[in-house]
């Protein structure tokens, strides 16, 4: 990918904080890929697709080191679960065979498995080496008449966030508006059915299948989501949709704005996390296809679901109303989990912004006021400092943060894409109490906050080891 093409992911029309920093959207530092690199960023968001063969063109411990590390959960198609790569070695780099080696590559794997397509991901290995990715997959398609898409994102061109963007000028370079959708089958209720798109929707733990019920009953088909629960021949037909909501707005804000650009498909950006934000994503919709009967089954649905929540929330709230939170996530999360927490009666004392855009930040703002505590130091010793002085019950973080927690004893809640929980929508937020309670009020922080037993006991006879009188300690233990 050339320089200028890079460059222009970094000066994106749609960001709005672009045009307010000297610096403009956020730029490759030193370090910055310590934290998933272009590579990973692109590999991530598109291995939801379930249909398509996902190749990495790289020695193999690219592939190894980012295979499945995001949760995403499928409905059927599980090709995406199968992990490949052409395994490059120092005989092939030094004897020219890398190019040679990924069309035998593409071969197996749609002789293999039969796929919707074939992703061909390049890496820094490859890409310093001046292979020819979009030539040898133009030739792979022609030779087995399967569509088979180069994705240029090397590790070295930045961090895993411009990984995303470049995953998404992929797919509308080479797949958005190749196909045309199937009609919309009829209602059961004979409502009008509306087309709708998401972008940057992973369906974590299966999360979206929370809400996807709501959309089938309002009408609003999902005619393609980049990239949870995907087929590669929804994606292809995105261009037709109605209206798209962007759920994560740093990831792939360009698809977005390239579908209004190109096909006039507007676009507002939402959350399905907390009650209060899923009301207001199935308003937007309504508000944006305009139409007046689909507003009034919105407020009748909001009404019915939010009523069923109270309920259900009511018993966890009593548990968790006062309790403070620090909360060290990025992008969307950033914001809409303080919404969530908010939902529950909890206080967020500070928040992350690492990967966070200007307009995340002014959410923060709008939901925590003017002077809420951001964070961009994610080391454990500001993490454990800040949580200490804030006077913090529980920390929310990713996997990565898990075992300073555990070092420092104090509960810890996974927020990010490795978790095993769904939190989305309204069926969503109870289980995000039960963690949350389950996660502050476990017996083990008392007991391992505790001094040692044996530390107040009596040496034993002639051995010098101290150990609890009569075997008192080991029973209070």
């Amino acid at each position: 990918m050339k320089a200028s093409e890079i460059q222009a992911l970094f000066d994106e029309p749609a960001c709005h904080h672009n045009h307010k920093e000297k610096s403009g959207c956020v730029r490759p530092k030193p370090g910055a890929t310590a934290g998933g690199c272009a590579f990973d960023g692109a590999q991530i968001a598109l291995l939801p697709i379930a249909d398509v063969a996902h190749i990495v063109h790289g020695p193999i411990a690219c592939a190894g080191n980012t295979w499945d590390n995001r949760g995403a959960k499928s409905s059927g198609a599980a090709l995406y679960r199968i992990g490949m790569t052409t395994d490059l070695s120092e005989t092939d780099i030094v004897m020219g065979r890398s190019e040679k080696r990924l069309f035998h590559a593409i071969r197996q794997a749609i002789e293999t498995y039969r796929p919707a397509a074939v992703f061909v991901y390049a890496t820094c290995v490859t890409a310093l080496m001046g292979d020819d990715l979009e030539a040898v997959c133009k030739a792979a398609a022609a030779r087995w008449s399967v569509p088979v898409i180069p994705v240029d994102a090397a590790g070295f061109y930045g961090a895993k966030n411009l990984g995303n963007r470049l995953a998404g000028e992929a797919m509308f370079r080479y797949v958005i508006g190749t196909r045309e959708p199937d009609p919309a089958p009829a209602h059961p209720a004979g409502i009008p059915t509306y087309d709708v798109n998401l972008i940057g929707e992973y369906n974590i733990a299966g999360e979206f299948w929370k809400v996807a019920p709501l959309f089938d009953e309002l009408g609003l088909r999902i005619l393609g989501s980049l990239s949870g629960d995907a087929r590669f021949g929804e994606v292809q037909t995105m261009h037709r949709a109605r209206v798209t909501m962007l759920v994560c707005a740093k990831a792939m804000l360009n698809v977005a704005r390239k579908l209004e650009e190109n096909y006039g498909v507007p676009f507002f950006e939402g959350s399905f996390y907390g009650v209060a934000d899923t009301s207001r994503a199935l308003r937007d919709f309504a508000r944006v296809i305009g139409d007046d009967g689909l507003a009034a089954r919105v407020e009748a649905l909001i009404a019915r679901e939010e009523a069923k929540a109270r309920a259900r929330l009511q018993p966890w709230r009593e548990r968790l109303r006062g309790k403070r939170v620090l909360l060290y996530t990025g992008g969307v999360k950033s914001w809409s989990i303080v919404s969530a927490l908010q939902d529950l009666g909890m206080t967020v004392v500070a928040t992350g912004t690492k990967k966070s855009t200007g307009e995340d930040k002014a959410r923060i703002r709008e939901l925590m006021g003017e002077d809420a505590k951001m964070i961009d130091d994610g080391s454990p010793q500001n993490l454990l400092s800040t949580f200490h002085d804030y006077g913090a019950d529980i920390l929310i973080a990713g996997g990565r943060n898990l075992y300073t927690a555990l070092k420092a004893r104090i509960p810890f809640l996974d927020i990010n894409q490795e978790r095993e929980f769904a939190y989305a929508g309204y069926d969503g937020m109870p289980e995000l109490a039960r963690q949350l309670a389950l996660s502050i009020e476990s017996p083990v922080w008392r007991a391992v906050r505790q001094s040692a037993p044996w530390r107040s006991g009596t040496s034993c006879q002639g051995s010098g080891i101290k150990t609890p009188q009569s075997g008192a300690g080991l029973a209070a233990a």
